[in-house]
């Protein structure tokens, strides 16, 4: 009992939920709506953009890389997805593969400027990233989108119901693409060779390529999951917001990056969990929420976040150190 005890106690995320549970739980305390079923589909929705890009992101940095570009990329979709809807209407599948192919495309070119250039991946996406940035203000003049079709607007809602304080709810359409990524990428991730390669890849390069792995494919496929998922969460954002706006996700790489790393995912690859993913998203989306139920000003959402993030990421480099040290 006291082995599986150890061991479930030097994983990162049993300490990351147990201080998931404390801040659920002083928060549920402090403030009465933190915990009803409203606020809790509000954060759901809120945040699945978020979780979206997480696992895109977790993916990436598994591999041994890193990409700060998707905001860029979603922002691309979604106009190119948005202004083809306005144009020609469509459906939801439509609009999907828009916005995927679009962000697929995108991703497809960071894989091979990082595999061609040899140049970190960091310096390559920061270029892309006020590339496409650049170029997507200038075609566009800044000009926001809106007026989508009724059936656009209203999205999605299964499994539906009435709850006690009489609204309405159910899994909405960012709901569902949250629950349908999570679970593509962590079957991808844990049960594929695929996702076996992209971990031996991030763990140590130069075996992955000894031992006949493509790395060119598998930067393709790495990166461009990334654009992918940006695709996914340019039409979740634009159902959400109901607009477009060409630069709505500026700055959003560096929430997306500290929710992967604080959930342990390593900086320098073939290290990290989905779970962890998931509960860094979590906790950065209930710290955020309950600073706002608790009225507290929007200037110590960032000093907390910061001091949350920065803790996450000590607790996971000893933790490393610590498992390097024991020859694990």
């Amino acid at each position: 009992m006291n082995k599986k005890l150890r061991h479930l106690t030097g994983h990162h995320e049993f300490w990351l939920g147990m201080l998931l549970l404390l801040l659920g739980l002083g928060l549920s305390l402090r403030t009465g709506e933190f915990l009803t079923l409203g606020n809790l589909t509000d954060v759901a929705t809120s945040y699945a953009i978020l979780g979206i890009l997480a696992c895109g992101l977790f993916v990436v940095l598994i591999a041994g890389g890193i990409d700060i570009s998707f905001p860029a990329m979603t922002a691309i979709a979604q106009y190119v997805m948005a202004s083809v809807m306005l144009a020609h209407g469509g459906s939801f599948l439509m609009v999907f593969a828009v916005a995927m192919g679009c962000g697929l495309a995108l991703g497809l070119i960071n894989g091979a400027l990082v595999y061609f250039l040899r140049v970190p991946a960091i310096i390559i996406t920061i270029a892309t990233l006020n590339l496409f940035y650049g170029l997507l203000v200038w075609l566009t003049n800044g000009t926001w989108l809106y007026g989508f079709p009724d059936w656009f607007m209203t999205g999605v809602n299964g499994f539906s119901f009435t709850a006690a304080d009489g609204y309405e709810y159910g899994l909405t359409l960012p709901l569902l693409s949250l629950l349908a990524v999570f679970i593509f990428t962590g079957v991808m991730m844990r049960y594929t060779r695929l996702g076996r390669q992209i971990y031996a890849m991030g763990g140590n390069r130069e075996s992955a390529s000894r031992l006949g792995m493509n790395l060119l494919r598998l930067h393709f496929y790495v990166y461009g999951y990334m654009g992918l998922l940006a695709g996914v969460a340019a039409v979740v954002q634009a159902q959400t917001t109901q607009s477009v706006a060409p630069n709505s996700l500026v700055g959003y790489e560096l929430t997306v990056l500290a929710a992967v790393v604080l959930g342990g995912t390593s900086m320098t690859g073939g290290r990290g969990s989905l779970l962890g993913t998931l509960l860094g998203v979590l906790l950065l989306a209930f710290l955020q929420n309950g600073l706002t139920l608790m009225a507290i000003s929007s200037y110590w959402h960032t000093v907390l976040s910061g001091l949350i993030i920065l803790a996450g990421v000590s607790a996971t480099a000893w933790n490393e150190k610590r498992k390097l040290v024991k020859g694990i």
